[in-house]
């Protein structure tokens, strides 16, 4: 079965290319962002640019040894980490941020000093420094299975457990400080001097010792003016009262000024320079040669990321925010937007690490894409070398997100899908309803045509002609006048009959005339015979004449015959009856379980319907039986009449009951069953079933094979 694809759906079809325009869109939108990504690296590129210009050629703001290491051992050298907020001494480490990751370990690789039995080592510790305002805070949690203190009376402060804090001051003096305590609490602290038998106390070290179920916790500060950059500490373990110490785990060796290690703070100086990018939507570290945050500002983090002014991208009249706010949902299911809240991988970082940051270091500024740690944001980095006497002692490194590009991006991408749905939305309904428009035109003109035409060719009604001045106009006014003309001819044809059987009437009357007066005179033998076969051919001819003015006149006969009332099976057994007696060669088979059907019409007519439709089925029955029976079904009246012969010729099977129209040309008859046919006797029955608004229909039948003759009436109550 083919799939009817109307103009409608053509039109829609090619409407559908629409389609394609916010695929373009969306793809310059991209490229858009292609472009804004690439000023945004500019930009981002240029600030750390101008930050690193503002260091270059300072040493003063990188005099921290820490900072010129040619190298650094970890555990040794120390890097304080920035604290957000100041410690609360109370020797306990959860206001300590990410205590776990930024502690770093002490146990036997960082043995000073062992005099324990087999190198049993029960000592270890972590240790974490920080940095907040003007102070460096410690914090040592120490494994230790024995702690001792110092006794009430004992004057000395090396004989128990302690650690030990040596550094440079800022005036250049090896300072070596112990914290002795005699029970947990606030801190003792003492000055060990070279030359003073009793140490002094320090009270500028400020702190508690917290006993533990592993052993102690130590928590203190130092105010940051007491000490520079070169610092060390130690833990010394005593397992009994008033003797030596046993185990040393150091940072370094605090005994000598030369031995210590060393502590790098973040630089107030350079936290200043770079203390007012913090108010834009970037991140801003300045690390020194070995990738240590020397200061930081601004944090990403809790920065929208957004840009404020869009040029105008987001201003929308009325109908475009309607619109929008219908589509809201599926622009954020659709688009990603920007993360409220990420969690940044390099947030309170001590090392920052990255190819973008060893290019920098090694000379060469370069930028670099990379997602947070969770995978919501987008970040783009960039990192600009420090110079300090031609080489390169740090590097500035720059951060913002693309929520502002996102932002961008989604407002364009949203305004465009929103000003072409529209545009789309209101093309195909102009489409469809210009389609529908010229369908409806050319369905009417459809309809028009059919109606104008029965199904057997006769024109009932005219085309009327459309005023429209187009293509579809000129296709009804040519329909209109092709159906104008047609009905013109079929009226001529229709009254050729009764025009010809009135104008053949005379000079058929004067030959016949003229025969007769022949005849009655003597004549040879050959010429008797000549003037019989006139008078046979003239007489079929009067037939023909007959048979053509037989139809004409039944057509104007049924305009004029009233209705009534009758009952049908009555008229069916009274035909019959006579059927037996004149046709007395065939068998008749009358099948009826019917008492009465009342129909309204003719019954003089369905006499002659009877005649035309049964000496048709005589004519064609080879062996002699007809069958006839009758059935009602649905308040209408069937008539079965049936002869087993030839079938029906396939393609005269929907044209047997037209005017004019015969099968009879290919059949063998006998010579003196030769007579005129016409193919007018199922035309006139078709004509006396439509008068009683009913049908007839000609099928073929199999085993035995023949032909059915169908007539179908309506019946009343």
């Amino acid at each position: 079965m083919a799939i009817r694809f109307g103009l409608r759906s053509k039109l829609l079809l090619l409407s559908s290319f629409l389609v394609t325009i916010p695929w373009f869109g969306y793809q310059y939108v991209w490229e858009m962002e292609k472009y804004l990504r690439f000023g945004q690296e500019q930009t981002i590129l240029g600030t750390a640019r101008a930050l690193a210009t503002a260091l270059h050629e300072r040493p003063n703001l990188f005099n921290n040894q820490a900072s010129f290491l040619p190298s650094v051992e970890k555990g040794k050298d120390l890097y304080s980490y920035p604290l957000s907020q100041p410690i609360n001494l109370d020797g306990q480490h959860f206001d300590w941020p990410d205590y776990l990751n930024k502690a770093h370990y002490y146990g036997a690789s960082n043995l000073l000093y062992d005099q324990s039995k087999e190198n049993n080592i029960s000592l270890n510790y972590t240790a974490a420094v920080g940095k907040y305002d003007k102070y460096l805070y410690f914090y040592l949690s120490v494994v230790d299975d024995t702690v001792v203190f110092r006794d009430q009376n004992a004057i000395s402060v090396l004989l128990n457990d302690r650690v030990e804090l040596a550094f440079i001051s800022p005036n250049g003096e090896f300072q070596r400080y112990v914290i002795s305590n005699k029970n947990a609490g606030w801190l003792d602290a003492f000055h060990l001097k070279a030359n003073e038998k009793y140490p002094s106390r320090a009270p500028f070290i400020q702190g508690k010792w917290l006993n533990t179920n592993q052993g102690y916790n130590i928590e203190l500060r130092i105010p940051l003016d007491n000490i520079s950059d070169t610092l060390a500490f130690a833990v010394h373990d005593v397992d009994q009262p008033f003797s030596e110490t046993i185990t040393t785990i150091a940072s370094a060796d605090t005994t000598s000024a030369d031995t210590l290690g060393t502590i790098l703070v973040p630089s107030p100086e350079i936290e200043r320079i770079v203390k007012g990018m913090r108010y834009t939507q970037s991140s801003i570290w300045v690390v020194d040669q070995h990738n240590r945050v020397l200061a930081r500002a601004g944090d990403i983090t809790n920065a929208e990321g957004l840009w404020h002014k869009t040029s105008g991208i987001a201003d929308q009249n009325e109908w475009h925010s309607k619109i929008s706010k219908w589509l809201t949902p599926l622009f954020e299911t659709l688009l990603t937007q920007p993360p409220k809240y990420f969690v940044d991988q390099l947030y309170d970082a001590q090392n920052l690490t990255g190819e973008h940051i060893e290019s920098a270091l090694l000379g060469t500024p370069e930028s670099q894409w990379r997602l947070s740690a969770d995978k919501k944001a987008v970040i783009l980095t960039a990192a600009h070398p420090i110079y300090i006497n031609n080489q390169v002692k740090g590097a500035v490194i720059v951060e913002e997100t693309n929520n502002g590009i996102r932002t961008v991006r989604n407002q364009a991408l949203e305004k465009l899908f929103t000003s072409i749905l529209a545009i789309m939305l209101f093309g195909i309904l102009a489409f469809f309803f210009f389609a529908s428009r010229i369908t409806n035109r050319i369905r009417s003109l459809r309809n028009q045509a059919e109606q104008a035409i029965d199904e057997h060719g006769r024109i009932k009604t005219l085309v009327p002609a459309a005023t429209t001045n187009d293509e579809i106009g000129d296709l009804s006014r040519s329909f209109s006048t092709a159906v104008s003309r047609l009905n013109q001819y079929n009226q001529y044809l229709e009254n050729m009959s009764s025009r010809l059987s009135h104008e053949l009437r005379t000079p058929i009357a004067i030959v016949r005339t003229s025969l007769e007066n022949l005849s009655l005179q003597p004549l040879p033998e050959t010429t008797t015979t000549t003037v019989e076969r006139a008078q046979g051919g003239l007489t079929r001819l009067n037939l023909i004449l007959t048979n053509m003015s037989e139809a004409t006149n039944l057509a104007q006969m049924l305009k004029n015959t009233d209705y009534s009332t009758f009952d049908i099976i009555k008229v069916l057994e009274g035909c019959l009856q006579g059927y037996q007696q004149i046709y007395t060669q065939h068998d008749i088979n009358f099948h009826n379980t019917i008492d009465s059907a009342n129909i309204n019409g003719s019954p003089e007519h369905i006499a002659q319907l009877l005649d035309k439709v049964f000496s048709n089925a005589v004519e064609f029955s080879i062996d002699q039986q007809i069958t006839v029976s009758t059935a009602i079904k649905q308040q209408k009246f069937y008539l079965y009449v049936s002869n087993n012969g030839e079938h029906l010729p396939q393609a005269m099977a929907e044209r047997l009951f037209d005017s004019m129209v015969s099968i009879r040309e290919n059949r063998q008859e006998p010579e003196q069953d030769k007579r005129p046919h016409l193919g007018l006797g199922l035309y006139i029955a078709r004509l006396i079933c439509e008068f009683h608004q009913g049908t007839i229909k000609a099928s073929d039948h199999h085993n035995p094979a023949g032909v059915t003759i169908t007539i179908e009436l309506p019946i009343i109550d």
